[in-house]
């Protein structure tokens, strides 16, 4: 069991109801290792920190109301005890102009500026294969479930509701993506399912960022299967 594992608090009985909903700035301590969770091996090269230390920067800044960690930017699944099962962040490109500013703060005030330095560098090395969304898009990202939920199909219940509730534009009007690991089959699998299909590589991986970063981006083109 990985260090965000071990974070993540009691499953939901048998026949207990899931509800959706935008997230507050008091779901930092379950969101934190869940959006850690969702990225492992990104968040482990970008900060270059410990799983402990990883989460408790996302916690913070989960609470801050501003940037891409922001709680104002994820839906979650909870349970009737508000035990939050799965989540999932929202990012619109036409608001995202001062993410990157918000991030030099954030990663400042947590972890010191000599630190932050060599963290904005892998970071600009991470989005040449994960960019940040174009204003005509919207990226969805920090998608993860509860380890003992997986394969329930909560996920997909609250990338719908997502869709439902207008979190998500359901009707074309805009290009929504999503990012995963080459090599998480399992994930790419959900997504197909989900209605994504990838797109084509725009250029070659970085030599600097490690193999198994290497990701394909994919865009939502029709609701998929339930």
């Amino acid at each position: 069991m990985t260090l965000a594992g071990a974070f993540v608090q009691a499953a939901p009985r048998a026949g207990e109801r899931v509800r959706f909903r935008a997230a507050e700035a008091n779901d930092a301590a379950s969101c934190g290792p869940l959006v850690f969770a969702s990225g492992v091996a990104e968040f482990g090269f970008f900060l270059g920190e410990s799983d402990a230390r990883c989460i408790a920067f996302l916690q913070q800044a989960f609470r801050s109301r501003h940037g891409r960690f922001s709680w104002r930017r994820h839906r979650v699944a909870v349970a009737d005890d508000g035990t939050v099962l799965a989540v999932m962040a929202i990012h619109d490109g036409q608001r995202t102009m001062f993410d990157d500013v918000h991030v030099v703060w954030a990663l400042a005030r947590f972890f010191g500026v000599r630190r932050t330095i060599g963290q904005l560098l892998r970071g600009l090395i991470l989005e040449t294969e994960i960019p940040a969304p174009k204003r005509s898009q919207i990226l969805v990202a920090h998608c993860a479930t509860d380890e003992r939920q997986r394969g329930t199909g909560i996920f997909s219940a609250l990338f719908r509701d997502a869709l439902d509730a207008g979190a998500l534009p359901a009707d074309g009007s805009r290009d929504v993506v999503l990012d995963v690991l080459t090599r998480n089959v399992r994930a790419r699998a959900l997504y197909e399912r989900l209605g994504f299909t990838a797109l084509p590589r725009p250029r070659a991986r970085s030599r600097r960022l490690p193999a198994g970063l290497d990701s394909v981006r994919m865009r939502f083109g029709r609701r998929g299967q339930s």
